[in-house]
């Protein structure tokens, strides 16, 4: 009892809770033992246990199913294998970049988003709310931190841009050296808690992340013509923090697509969902319809035209890209039973 308590407190710096371990029996209990994936390196995977890393192959956790950066495996006290990974509270993914219909895990088991923005070239509100939607359907708490705030003349002009996004959105604005900008944070970096950080490149992720006390992260400078930013972070990866909470960092996102995110798009854009209840007709488009309640608003001041277009864009895209994941997964299964069905004749033949 005294070496599972000593583990526990172990784990607890890892963001180990209660709901992980009432998931497990009593055998695994005896006979396993839990770790948090820290990183992944494409064919190996970095396992953590509060004291120890462990660098497990890909085929050392097959059992696991597919991995995310933060999520609790069970390795055996015997063999190290993976026995099984824990049902995750929560998991962050996105479509992944280029033409192919899969999902990229970027995060699982975090508590709280910090959608990184910097207050220059890079702030924009329409990406904002692709973030946003993200972290509702992912049900984890969002944090706008609006970064290099020195950079800027009116830091609060930001701020109250962003805070008519979404109700009771909370948004800070830091400049990441100065400390009394970070002491807002700190509470949501507590020991038990498990922080990610989202953004664009050069959007100050890796200089925020050493402020809220992870470990050195190599940073670049912005393009001072375009404030475009530069990679740093090249893979997720897990970092205490001095407050007692854990941080995953993430590289730099220059395309965020989403998908199966229709509940995330609902509550982030929830007035237009609200005001189409009053158009006329149930089909309407919210275009040039007699009796659009939308159309109305809009005419009176009272929602933002660039808001229509992004909830009508990001409800169009989720809605394509989760049909074609559908799809290509209905014909990966079609494809499985033929190749099994093809395999099971060619064995009766020989026989």
């Amino acid at each position: 009892m005294i070496g599972r308590t000593m583990d526990d407190q172990q784990l607890s710096k890892l963001g180990w809770k209660s709901c992980f371990s009432g998931q497990l029996t009593e055998l695994e209990e005896r006979t396993a033992f839990p770790v948090r994936v820290g990183s992944h390196f494409g064919s190996r995977v970095l396992c953590l246990t509060g004291k120890d890393e462990i660098t497990l192959s890909i085929e050392q956790l097959e059992d696991c199913g597919e991995l995310a950066v933060g999520d609790w495996l069970l390795l055996d006290n015997e063999t190290r294998r993976g026995a099984r990974r824990l049902p995750r509270e929560s998991l962050i993914s996105r479509k992944a970049a280029g033409v192919k219909s899969q999902t990229q895990l970027i995060a699982a088991n975090v508590d709280t988003l910090f959608i990184v923005c910097s207050c220059n070239h890079d702030f924009n509100l329409s990406r904002l709310e692709r973030y946003l939607a993200l972290a509702s359907e992912s049900r984890v708490i969002p944090i706008v931190v609006l970064t290099k705030a020195d950079l800027c003349e009116d830091r609060d002009a930001f701020r109250q841009q962003v805070l008519q996004l979404q109700s009771g959105l909370i948004v800070e604005t830091v400049d990441a050296r100065v400390r009394d900008d970070m002491e807002p944070l700190s509470y949501w970096c507590r020991s038990g808690q498990t922080v990610a950080l989202v953004g664009s490149s050069g959007a100050g992720k890796s200089t925020l992340a050493m402020s809220l006390g992870a470990a050195p992260i190599s940073t670049q400078g912005i393009r001072e013509d375009d404030s475009k930013g530069r990679h740093t972070t090249t893979v997720r990866s897990i970092h205490c923090i001095s407050a007692g909470g854990v941080l995953i960092d993430t590289p730099g996102m220059r395309e965020l697509q989403l998908v199966d995110c229709e509940e995330g798009v609902a509550e982030v854009f929830d007035e237009i969902v609200a005001l189409a209840q009053g158009c006329q007709f149930r089909d309407c488009s919210h275009q040039s319809e007699p009796g659009c309640a939308i159309a109305e608003a809009i005419l009176r001041g009272e929602l933002d035209a660039r808001r229509l277009r992004n909830y009508q864009k990001l409800q169009a895209e989720q809605a394509r890209n989760t049909q074609t994941l559908h799809e290509r997964r209905k014909q990966d299964k079609k494809l499985g039973h033929f190749y099994r069905a093809t395999l099971l004749a060619n064995q009766k033949r020989k026989y």
